[in-house]
């Protein structure tokens, strides 16, 4: 697809964008709220909102649904940080270093670090999708299957490095999370497993459910046994009302400019491969920002890259679910599928030729994203301040409401009684686990990876004839075996060569 538009197109088209901001404005803020609501998404409320959309032109209707896309993925990590609870699966890798920054009064902070992070991993990405649109578009005829199982490695990793403060347990969840992700029929013959003779399991385990159980039940079960989710320290911290906090937090993560840009790219290039989703995106850069750190051991303390980190990544992966969309037809995720329907419903058909023939609405959801990126810097980072109060309220309150939001929003995904007492039964599992010392996050990693993993690897073998070379046959694949083998053991190298150095200089006489 060759694209001929010069800098005054784009000018144009952005100025065009900024003349909708009474529809963009309103959809920013309906985002923050739907996205940090544990169950809900940009996805079935745009379904809920859909006579609306269908009521509008296809240019407005598309700026209010990028809106609420992009927003809606910031709103997740708002919960993620302050309560524990993960809003989507693409903030699930947010609360390991956010929450404890909570804990420690740094929640207002921590907020000011997301917002920038998102903010300018999406912005980034959307000018560089706008003005890349031709070349990204060919990275979905690369990544097939045997590359897919390379990256979803990449992901499960995470576990093994997580793991690393006990091993065997941090192994034990990881794959208990994937012996529940492969609950129900198999991808192949439809055979039921594990099941238990329950219909709502056949087809796999509900996300929502696993998702807000094993963050946000078990965390209000455990903060009932205190009065604030605060320590003292952090009860001190946020005594101290003002200004200061938020824009410490901006100053921070805007001077970590380069590890936002490189795990944007990151969010990006995984968008772009149909399917794949901001889950598989946040986790792969948590893992990468771990495994090349010089400060390995405070991820999961509260280190400031470990939130960065999946918050730049999943808000890059909304540009990139746009690209095979509007240039090969084929929508990136469950959203943009919604706003293939809202185009195909007025007659528009996306492909190559939409570029040609009505550039406002082939380039406008580009643009609508980076004018919305652009209008939350105004409209959302202030609210760090206010949303942050919340920790301050006693847990006796807050507990209740938690549970009570949570098994509501495990309701609404697939509208099954079923699924809310999935949230409690998950809810016990993953007290149990924090009480006995293992991580919740490699069990949700099992849960959310396992299934896709075995689809792109049962289809890579029935492609190949149940050659499993299949796996070592691709060169893309190959090199990314390869960054996977190096990811894996850089770790220890550098345990080991920072031993060597720590003896080097118990040693110097000098020292």
């Amino acid at each position: 697809m060759e694209l001929d538009y010069d800098l005054a197109f784009f000018g144009e088209m952005f100025a065009r964008t900024f003349s909708f901001w009474w529809v963009i404005l309103p959809s920013i803020f309906l985002g923050l709220i739907v996205g940090a609501i544990p169950g809900f998404s940009a996805a079935n409320t745009i379904i809920i909102l859909l006579p609306l959309t269908l009521a509008m032109d296809p240019e407005t209707g598309l700026m209010f649904m990028v809106g609420l896309y992009a927003s809606s993925r910031m709103g997740a990590g708002i919960p993620a940080i302050l309560v524990n609870i993960p809003g989507t699966a693409g903030a699930a890798a947010t609360p390991l270093d956010g929450y404890p920054m909570t804990k420690q009064g740094r929640g207002q902070q921590a907020l000011a670090m997301s917002f920038v992070a998102s903010i300018a991993g999406g912005l980034l990405t959307t000018v560089i999708a706008l003005v890349s649109l031709p070349w990204l578009s060919q990275i979905a005829f690369y990544l097939h299957s045997v590359e897919m199982i390379v990256i979803m490695f990449f992901g499960i990793s995470l576990i093994a490095t997580i793991a690393a403060k006990d091993t065997l347990k941090g192994l034990i969840a990881g794959f208990f999370g994937l012996m529940i992700g492969f609950i129900g029929t198999d991808v192949v013959y439809e055979t039921p497993r594990g099941t238990f003779g329950f219909l709502e399991l056949y087809d796999k385990v509900p996300l929502i459910p696993a998702l807000v159980g094993l963050f946000a039940i078990s965390e209000a079960f455990a903060i009932i046994e205190n009065q604030s989710i605060l320590t003292e320290r952090g009860k001190a911290a946020m005594a101290k009302p003002g200004w200061a906090a938020t824009f410490e937090g901006a100053r921070i993560a805007a001077s970590r400019w380069w590890h936002i840009t490189w795990n944007s790219l990151i969010g990006l290039v995984i968008g772009v491969v149909p399917g794949a989703g901001a889950a598989i995106a946040s986790f792969v850069a948590y893992q990468q920002s771990k495994t090349y750190s010089k400060t390995p051991e405070l991820y999961g303390t509260g280190h400031i890259e470990g939130l960065i980190a999946p918050e730049s990544a999943n808000n890059g992966v909304t540009s990139g679910t746009l690209v095979p969309l509007l240039v090969i037809g084929i929508p990136g995720g469950a959203t943009a599928a919604i706003m293939l329907v809202v185009l195909q419903f007025h007659g528009v058909t996306v492909g190559p030729d939409l570029f040609l023939t009505s550039p406002e609405l082939a380039f406008g959801p580009f643009t609508a994203m980076a004018v919305t990126y652009t209008l939350m810097i105004l409209t959302v980072l202030p609210l760090a301040r206010y949303m942050s109060n919340i920790t301050v309220v006693s847990t006796v309150y807050m507990a209740p409401i938690i549970i009570s939001f949570t098994l509501v929003g495990s309701f609404v995904p697939r509208a099954y009684l079923f699924d809310m007492n999935l949230a409690l039964v998950f809810g016990v599992i993953g007290y149990v686990a924090r009480k006995t010392g293992y991580h919740v996050a490699a069990i949700l990693i099992g849960v959310i990876l396992g299934p896709l993993m075995e689809t792109y690897f049962l289809r890579a073998m029935k492609m190949s004839q149940g050659d499993i070379m299949v796996l070592f046959s691709s060169n893309i694949g190959n090199t990314l075996w390869v960054l996977l083998v190096v990811s894996m053991a850089l770790p220890y190298i550098m345990d080991h060569r920072r031993g060597k150095s720590e003896k080097i200089a118990a040693n110097d006489p000098y020292g």
